[in-house]
């Protein structure tokens, strides 16, 4: 009998019991003897030093194991948002998601985040309301806030008894099936048409059938609740997520397609690869492609069993597996035949930035080293290195993620590190259509190509689209094989190129189309001048040609924003009104719920973190702010640049 495989997620906004929760169901499926502490550093999947010592999940981790004759691949994943990278990467190899909110404090900024997310990639998900055992819980306040801000699509499996101590108890809700019926009549007609005949009854098989359906389907989400300090309630949520999740079964036959989610350095500083095969089987020895141009033989293969990882001779279709052999794998890089595999981009990216020195200035080369093996594990960093001042940035989400970086570089490669100032980081974008070209054997080219770009803005978070609009018989194909390789190459160059426009900043939301191209060979058409064409003169001209254009047709700077929204009792309303007019905000129509005043607003990222710090003050402690990334908008007045 083939096993079944489920990949399953574990999400939620920091502090919300989610690593508990891990330790629960490892605890309930016999892997572990006993619940490990994230207060005291104990848990399977906070492994890292610094993890232990924070109390939270900094890199994303797989466990396995079993429930009933499902092998469960647990991804335990980061809730602070600093660290949403990880979780981005994670949710591109998941079959399922159990998204943990805390009884308590509700839905969370994160939570909203997270949530958005998984219904865009339609990811099948079940909710479970957590710490109903804490002072202040409130399933049913809960729900409600779920059904508000979250999804009204959710069917409350569980309730909770006697909320608020350790005597807190769940129990399977009597009204469970009439709910469910009317939340899945809203995707089912045939079973809107029983629901709505008063001679048929929906017998409990059918309501269950349908929600196991639409479940998978990623329309409705059951909503469990209970304790995973205590384990209660979460029988009743181990059971659904084998019942309402979609399984995977191994023995595909076809050809090899795998996407890469995480890289690691083992102890001999070998690259190891985790990464998720969605069809075929993997071999010890096998040769494989990976990203673009890798080719290379995996020399070894575990996969994740009862807690531990364990080596296998091969790994098959459903599996998530760590592989050596792969030099110079790469985060989101497919394996084998997965041109249809993209690892999504479903967060912002990195908005700040900070520049990272030794303290000893005779490290400087051993901290490059070290950045870019950080920068392996996590692309987004963007280790940028400015020789002209003997400087090294990274790019960041946060603050915390700055003290975790800093500490390590001091654990893992002992160095002692400080960080300048954090600065927001710009993008620019093209004001209007800018044309350059680069002619064969001029005497301004020194590169045997022909190259001629056009540049036009494009709509605001749209990003970079490059398009080819040349005659075939002028590409380079024996340099490149076939017109999409071509393609493919430039888009590449051009991509590269960007990275920093006039003033410095990474260009975005344009399209870039490359309008001519010619080539040289030594002994034929098109030119007999030679030498032949190479693909180094198509990169090496690229930006020559590129940023002609670009000057043509100019860029202005533009800076991150968030979109605020503020809770503040109504008397401080005069006082908070005037703090975001004097940081630049317009505040929109404002809404009073009960003594509460609730205030959006869109303001400069760098703003809303000075409102932040001083929003205590203004509201006497009680204030609330979330923020949530609202693209770029352009910079007035003097425009900033970096070298």
């Amino acid at each position: 009998m083939l096993c079944k495989t489920l990949n399953l997620g574990i999400l939620a906004h920091v502090d919300a019991g989610k690593t508990t929760l891990t330790e629960r169901l490892l605890y309930g499926a016999g892997v572990i003897a006993e619940v490990g502490s994230v207060d005291k550093g104990t848990t399977q999947t906070d492994s890292l030093a610094l993890e232990q010592q924070r109390g939270i999940t900094i890199k994303s981790a797989v466990v396995s194991f079993a429930i009933d004759d499902v092998t469960v691949n647990l991804i335990d994943t980061p809730g602070h948002p600093d660290f949403i990278a990880e979780v981005e990467r994670v949710l591109s190899v998941l079959d399922g998601a159990v998204l943990v909110i805390s009884a308590v404090e509700g839905v969370q900024p994160q939570t909203r985040i997270l949530m958005r997310a998984l219904q865009r990639l339609r990811i099948p998900t079940l909710m479970f309301v957590n710490k109903i055992d804490r002072g202040g819980a409130d399933c049913e306040r809960v729900l409600g806030e779920i059904r508000d801000k979250l999804t009204p699509a959710v069917v409350a499996m569980t309730s909770a008894d006697s909320e608020g101590g350790r005597t807190a108890a769940v129990r399977r809700r009597a009204d469970f099936e009439s709910l469910a019926v009317e939340v899945l009549a809203e995707h089912d007609d045939a079973l809107l048409g029983a629901y709505l005949d008063d001679d048929t009854t929906v017998s409990s098989e059918r309501v269950h059938d349908a929600l196991t359906v639409h479940t998978q389907q990623a329309r409705v989400h059951p909503v469990f609740c209970g304790s995973a300090l205590t384990g209660v309630g979460v029988d009743a949520l181990t059971a659904g997520i084998v019942e309402f999740l979609p399984t995977s079964s191994g023995g595909d036959d076809g050809s090899v397609s795998g996407l890469v989610f995480k890289i690691e350095r083992g102890s001999a500083g070998d690259r190891i690869a985790y990464a998720r095969v969605f069809s075929g089987t993997v071999n010890t020895r096998d040769r494989v492609r990976f990203g673009r141009d890798g080719d290379a033989k995996v020399t070894a293969l575990k996969v994740f069993d009862d807690g531990i990882d364990v080596q296998r001779p091969s790994v098959s279709a459903g599996e998530i597996a760590k592989v050596w052999g792969l030099a110079g794998v790469q985060i989101g890089d497919t394996i084998g035949d997965s041109a249809d595999r993209a690892m999504p981009h479903e967060f912002p990216p990195p908005t700040l930035e900070s520049v990272v020195a030794p303290r000893n200035p005779g490290e400087r080369q051993q901290l490059r080293v070290a950045l870019t093996q950080l920068a392996e594990q996590d692309p987004l960093i963007n280790v940028r290195q400015d020789d002209s001042r003997r400087e090294l940035s990274v790019s960041l989400y946060g603050e915390v993620q700055k003290e975790v970086i800093q500490a390590t570089l001091a654990t893992d490669y002992g160095l002692d590190v400080t960080f300048c100032e954090t600065t927001p980081i710009y993008i620019e974008r093209p004001v209007a259509t800018g044309e350059a070209v680069e002619l064969l054997h001029a005497e301004t080219n020194p590169f045997n190509a022909t190259i001629q770009f056009r540049v036009d803005p494009s709509l605001p978070g749209s990003g970079i689209e490059f398009g080819l609009q040349v005659d075939p018989l002028a590409a380079p194909l024996f340099v490149y094989k076939t017109l999409e390789s071509f393609a493919a190459h430039m888009d590449e160059y051009v991509r590269h190129t960007l990275q920093e426009g006039l003033r410095g900043w990474q260009v975005s939301d344009c399209t870039v189309t490359m309008t001519r191209c010619d080539y040289s060979v030594a002994d034929g058409p098109p030119s007999r001048r030679g030498p032949t064409s190479t693909a180094a003169d198509y990169r090496k001209l690229t930006p020559l040609v590129l940023m002609q254009a670009l000057e043509h047709a100019g860029t202005v700077v533009c800076e991150p924003t968030v979109r605020v929204v503020l809770e503040i009792p109504a008397g401080t309303f005069g006082a908070v009104i005037a703090a975001v007019g004097r940081l630049g905000g317009a505040v929109e129509t404002p809404s009073l719920r009960g003594e509460l005043a609730v205030v959006e607003t869109v303001l400069a990222e760098v703003r809303a973190r000075d409102l932040q710090r001083q929003l205590s003050g203004l509201t006497h402690g009680e204030g609330v702010l979330e923020s949530a990334f609202a693209g770029y908008k352009p910079v007035i007045g003097e425009q900033p640049s970096r070298r």
